[in-house]
């Protein structure tokens, strides 16, 4: 049985191996999966993965969200899947063959999860990127469309905000793995960021969510370590 701990996803959002290392051995036991992401992955490459290896059980989560032609993918996708990570990410975008060719890279050894439209993403930015009117009224069709999409691929989950979980749990199963960005925790609301479509960790609980992306409020706290422990104490409150 899962703990509120294993609902827990920590982004290294760091500049540096040394600076994450830190939140990793602070941060071991209090969450159950570590994000790394395009600026960290830049700068350490697979020697960051090796530091999460040797210092936490947790898993690993690889977010590079790629976005390339099939084939291109594809090869990339053979690569990280010899990286012995958990999760990985290739966008929605507007190719199907692009999705299918992440999950014939991966080979069934990573899960690839398809990126839907970004938590940072508001109803205008839709509107300005030429989509039809329809989909800047109703945010959560474009994400619908785009997890079909996914699912067909064979993905196995997408990523999307907290509002929209239920809706792709109703429609896509309850195992089609959900993994929730932009999660205020309760005493952390009200804090300015770039995140438009945020919930709290109980909202997006009982909503259907299977992992919970949680960075500033765990990052940004004087002890990392307690503020997870809030962190998880608000989960289990809704499990």
């Amino acid at each position: 049985m899962r703990t509120a701990k294993d609902y827990i996803v920590f982004p290294l959002d760091l500049p540096t191996v040394e600076q994450a290392s830190r939140y990793v051995r602070r941060l071991s036991d209090h969450v159950g999966m570590f994000k790394v992401g395009l600026e960290l992955f830049v700068r350490g490459g697979n020697r960051i993965l090796q530091t999460i290896r040797n210092e936490s059980d947790a898993k690993i989560f690889l977010d590079l969200k790629l976005h390339d032609i099939p084939e291109t993918v594809r090869r990339a996708m053979m690569q990280i899947a010899g990286w012995k990570v958990d999760f990985t990410t290739v966008h929605c975008g507007e190719s199907a063959r692009m999705l299918e060719a992440a999950v014939e890279g991966g080979a069934g050894k990573v899960a690839v999860l398809g990126v839907t439209v970004l938590t940072s993403v508001s109803a205008e930015d839709i509107w300005t990127s030429g989509f039809e009117s329809r989909y800047a009224e109703n945010i959560i069709d474009l994400v619908v469309l785009r997890a079909k999409t996914a699912k067909a691929a064979g993905c196995k989950g997408v990523v999307c905000s907290g509002r929209e979980v239920r809706t792709i749990k109703e429609r896509f199963g309850a195992d089609f793995t959900a993994m929730v960005p932009g999660i205020r925790p309760a005493w952390s609301l009200g804090e300015n960021d770039d995140q438009k479509r945020v919930v709290t960790p109980a909202e997006a609980i009982e909503n259907g969510a299977d992992y919970l992306v949680v960075g500033r409020p765990l990052r940004d706290a004087e002890e990392p370590e307690i503020a997870a422990e809030m962190l998880a104490a608000e989960i289990e409150g809704a499990l």
